[in-house]
């Protein structure tokens, strides 16, 4: 991913459509352009002012009084509490009805007695977060340095002089496409698509009469790096940087540091090639030396965290001390810090296969490591090397020794593809001619020859993606339009498809519970170890990944419950209680007998809230067990399963509310849970009351099923018998339903609990259940007589299998 800053694209290129359109035509041609976004958002009424006059708040020890020129008529007064504040100061001023980052209102009012017409602020104040502001909040309000306010006036735009006018593109670079992880490249790629040529920026490098080589020996096998060369700047004064730097940065998503640091990442961005400073002073050895590290040696990175590296990653050392991991990041022993005077300034080009194993073991995926594991420009490496020598000794104060110091430096031997009009007409189905391909290669920046429809193509070092010819189709397919492309349909004899009998349950699966109101969730696959063990059908060893990419994605997801639960919370907090949703997908775990990974396929609910919407004549309960009880019924009823579905009470799932969860069964088999989430569960997950079921899809795909057929409804009266039972609480109202319909005869068409009861006249440790029983006859009118035969037989069999009395 990579943000591009459109203003920083119009010094390249006259852009004169606006960021909707260009985004459009990147994401047709090139990448997609993932987002598209205004740092200033819906911010309001930010302006520059000049801190004219600071008092003492006459009721409080920590509020200050200042009048600020905002460029009205009269000076402003706003009390602040930041301490930093100071005259002669220039500032950001949230006015009367502005509106900062988190949406919220400025408005005038008092504080402490005195009036206030608005607010200064710090820029985590006006959307920019602790990651990206380059002090932290507890420092105080923003305060612009004096280089930086030399044509200010008071009452300017604040969103322009910060550059949250700017629009930004996120860009979704694909494996293929590393060339665009600059400016540069990005350039090169929108100068093809708008037909235009890209002006690259050019910089002017002064240097001493001293040589460099007088101060550092520099050492590097080619194996180890195509190209390691460094600089040697003098005399610096490291501090913030200027504000059109610090600007181009958090626009591009990158915290600025220190002059010197910032133009490193600034050279990053423009040509995609990453470089280091080192404390020259702070080297244990007048040398660096790259190397391959030994297994167990220890640096503290610049994040602070001490690394153990292992045996082959590629290491930058000086005498036997490891200072950084090469093209990942550097070490706090040498790091450039505000004491820093002398740096040496390194660039490379270091083996992308070791770069991609270090980042993988360390787990530190850098912005440096991202460039190294996808390529980079070998021919702009050492010019990014000279471009920040020049701006940081510009920037500095300090002075560039002559002489680059050049370790190795693999010469670059360009590439030639060759393609003929015929094999890419073949290919896309067009007729475009030797003009327009030729076209095509001219603005994509492609040096070419081309003979009786032949081109001989020689590629530039920033488009290492492109090796054969199939790759220079593609590019003229795309530069010419996917679009215009003719569209054809296959021909020859084609197979019918068919759904085999899980993929039609599955669908089944989404269609009943989609009607039944649940909407369909989709969650990553990886979870953490703990949600890996929860709400587990089986007992699989969860899988963990040898190298995840986050601590929240370590293991396969042994439950879909899990992710489920996120998804309320998520809803919850933004204030959506009623909420109804399912997922299907599959979980991981390894047997333990067989040590084998095994794939299920699963389908769980989770539901929390009403069931429905009210209305002002009816407000619905919050729903409970038996509503989602009956949604699992009718899945399972509607997928035509033969046997009879049993939930039995199950109390050991920790997870689970013991009294209120049951196993379900189709006849002896296992298929799922359901129940409400352990109380203390729900407070983990941060939700309220919540119900939830998940069934093994494969399982059921497995059972038999019954061949769906037409019944017609029966003419003749239907006949009910109420009864009620007066039983053991020991005793499930399932128990005495089975076997009333075991015993109830062929015309028993349905059973169901009309009433429980337990209280005053009842023992405590009996309960009374009262059932409808429906009887129906579909070929004649059924007499009472023929009921009351069958109403004995229950009560008896009642009596002798649960000791029933009838009342």
């Amino acid at each position: 991913m990579m943000n591009i800053s459109v203003n920083w694209l119009k010094e390249y290129l006259p852009i004169t459509l606006p960021a909707n359109e260009l985004a459009e035509k990147i994401s047709r041609t090139a990448v997609e352009v993932e987002a598209q976004f205004q740092p200033k958002g819906k911010m309001q009424r930010l302006v520059l002012a000049k801190v004219m006059a600071v008092t003492p708040h006459p009721d409080s020890d920590h509020l200050l009084i200042t009048q600020v020129d905002a460029g009205e008529a009269e000076w402003v007064q706003v009390v602040t509490g930041a301490q930093n504040v100071a005259e002669g100061q220039w500032v950001i001023l949230a006015q009367h009805q502005s509106i900062i980052g988190d949406g919220t209102k400025i408005r005038k009012g008092k504080l402490r007695g005195v009036s206030s017409q608005g607010m200064l602020v710090a820029l985590q104040e006006i959307g920019f977060t602790d990651k990206l502001a380059p002090k932290a909040f507890e420092d105080g309000i923003w305060v612009f340095q004096a280089q930086d306010t030399v044509n200010f006036e008071p009452g300017m735009d604040a969103f322009s002089v910060l550059g949250l006018n700017d629009q930004i593109l996120t860009l979704g670079i694909t494996p293929n496409r590393a060339d665009m992880l600059s400016m540069n490249g990005t350039a090169y790629e929108v100068a093809a698509i708008l037909n235009e040529t890209p002006v690259l920026p050019t910089f002017t490098l002064t240097e001493t009469t001293t040589s460099a080589a007088a101060e550092i020996k520099v050492t590097a096998s080619v194996d180890l790096a195509q190209k390691y060369a460094v600089r040697v700047i003098k005399g610096v004064q490291v501090g913030p940087s200027p504000l059109w730097v610090q600007r181009r940065l958090w626009n591009m998503g990158i915290r600025p540091i220190s002059n010197v640091v910032d133009i490193t990442n600034l050279m990053l961005l423009t040509y995609g090639q990453p470089l280091h400073a080192f404390d020259l002073n702070q080297l244990p050895q007048r040398e660096l030396v790259v190397r391959t590290a030994s297994a167990g040696e220890t640096l503290v990175t610049l994040d602070g965290v001490s690394r153990i590296t292992a045996e082959g990653d590629i290491v930058i050392a000086s005498g036997d001390e490891v200072l950084m991991l090469a093209g990942v990041m550097g070490g706090q022993s040498t790091e450039v810090t505000a004491a820093t005077t002398d740096i040496v300034l390194e660039a490379a080009v270091f083996d992308a296969k070791a770069i991609r194993r270090t980042a993988r073991d360390q787990n530190l995926h850098s912005e440096a490591a991202q460039r190294f594991e996808r390529g980079v420009n070998v021919e702009a490496t050492f010019t990014a090397l000279d471009h920040a020598a020049a701006m940081i000794a510009e920037l500095t104060g300090g002075s560039v020794l002559a002489d680059r110091i050049v370790a190795q430096d693999m010469p670059y031997v360009a590439p030639q593809v060759t393609v003929t009009l015929e094999e890419i007409n073949h290919v896309l189905g067009t007729a475009i001619t030797v003009d327009v391909v030729a076209d095509i290669f001219q603005r994509l920046a492609f040096k070419f020859t081309e003979q009786m429809g032949t081109f001989i193509v020689t590629l530039p070092a920033r488009r290492w993606d492109i090796s054969i010819k199939a790759d220079l189709i593609e590019e003229v397919a795309r530069l010419f339009g996917y679009d215009r492309l003719p569209a054809t349909l296959p021909t020859g004899v084609t197979t019918p498809g068919k759904l085999t009998p899980k993929q039609k349950m599955m669908r089944a699966t989404r269609h009943i519970l989609e009607g039944l109101g649940l909407n369909q969730a989709i969650s990553y696959v990886l979870t953490t170890p703990i949600k890996a063990q929860q709400f587990r059908l089986d007992e699989l060893v969860p899988i963990e990944l040898a190298y995840p990419m986050s601590q929240e994605h370590q293991v396969a997801r042994g439950s879909l419950i899990t992710a489920l639960l996120d998804d309320i919370a998520y809803n919850l907090a933004r204030s959506q209680t009623n909420v109804a949703l399912y997922e299907q997908g599959r979980v991981f775990g390894i047997d333990p007998i067989t040590n084998l990974p095994v794939e299920t396929e699963h389908v769980a609910g989770v539901i929390t809230g009403q069931g429905y919407a009210g209305n002002w004549a009816y407000q619905p309960d919050q729903v409970d067990f038996f509503y989602l009880k009956g949604l699992v019924e009718r899945l399972l009823t509607n997928l035509s399963l033969a046997g009879t579905v049993r939930f039995v009470a199950n109390a050991n799932l920790i997870e689970m509310h013991p009294g209120q969860t049951a196993d379900i069964y189709v006849n002896d088999q296992y298929v799922g849970l359901i129940g409400q989430i352990h109380p203390t569960t729900a407070k983990q997950y941060k939700i309220n009351e919540t119900f939830a079921f998940e069934l093994n899809l494969d399982t059921l795909v497995a059972l038999p099923k019954v061949k769906e057929m037409y019944q017609p409804i029966s003419r003749f009266p239907s006949i009910s018998r109420d009864l009620a039972f007066l039983v053991d609480r020991a005793v499930t109202s399932n128990e005495l339903v089975t076997v009333i319909k075991q015993v109830g005869g062929p015309h028993l068409r349905d059973v169901t609990v009309f009433d429980l009861y337990t209280g005053e006249h009842v023992a405590a440790d009996k309960q009374s259940i009262a059932y409808t029983l429906t009887f129906v006859n579909d070929d004649q009118t059924l007499a009472d007589a023929e009921v009351n035969v069958v109403i004995e037989k229950i009560i008896q069999t009642l009596t002798t299998a649960f000791n029933v009395q009838i009342r």
